[in-house]
């Protein structure tokens, strides 16, 4: 379901030039869990956004149910992004000017849906948010916002979700309670799963563990079992 291809990615500025990431190699099946793990400035969260298409790499590509991410240009990327892909970040990036039912509904919008009113009020009610339709972001706590988010991000059924330090704004009985909620709907719906993390013990919960170094990836945890 994923493929990531001898990626690597440098920039260049007037001090030199900085190895961000060096040929990492690896694949990932379908319903497969991965964390990628690592110390600040190893390069997960640049190896996520090339996996998302987001960013391009200096070498190397991404096959994603093996389509090749670089060889698509940015708006054929952002439309195969919008097929395959659901995201869950720390902030949660709701859009504070709608509510939590029309944030959820914008991706089914986006895609044409026409059933996305219902498909999203059951979404939220699946994560227990059936009396917080009508809420804005702002009214609500940050389990509450990521919840939001873990609804938007897989009320379109994707086939890879992509999750950046999801509890990493939450204290830690709230961010128990996201992570038990994501991975049952990640079973639920099969989804492939990539998620960044510096909480062992979430990292622990996937059943492959690639941890970076210098941008390089020093052990892969699980690949054969």
């Amino acid at each position: 379901m994923v493929a990531v291809e001898h990626l690597s990615k440098s920039v260049t500025d007037s001090s030199g030039t900085l190895d961000i990431l060096r040929d990492v190699d690896f694949r990932l099946a379908p319903r497969e869990t991965a964390a990628i793990v690592g110390a600040s400035g190893s390069g997960k969260s640049t190896l996520l956004a090339l996996i998302a298409g987001l960013d391009t790499p200096t070498r190397g590509t991404v096959r994603l149910a093996g389509q090749d991410l670089f060889a698509r240009d940015e708006d054929a990327r952002a439309a195969l992004r919008a097929q395959k892909v659901g995201f869950v970040f720390q902030s949660f990036q709701l859009l504070a000017h709608l509510t939590a039912l029309e944030n959820v509904m914008l991706p089914l919008e986006l895609a044409g849906q026409r059933d996305a009113r219902r498909r999203a009020t059951e979404m939220l009610a699946r994560v227990g948010l059936a009396q917080r339709l009508r809420h804005y972001p702002k009214l609500l706590s940050g389990g509450e916002q990521q919840r939001v988010a873990l609804a938007r991000a897989f009320v379109v059924q994707p086939a890879v979700l992509l999750a950046d330090e999801p509890t990493g704004s939450l204290d830690f009985a709230t961010g128990e309670k996201v992570m038990q909620l994501m991975f049952e709907l990640n079973r639920e719906q099969g989804t492939t799963l990539v998620l960044v993390t510096h909480d062992a013990r979430i990292a622990a919960q996937c059943r492959r563990r690639i941890t970076l170094e210098a941008g390089q990836v020093v052990e892969d945890v699980g690949e054969n079992e």
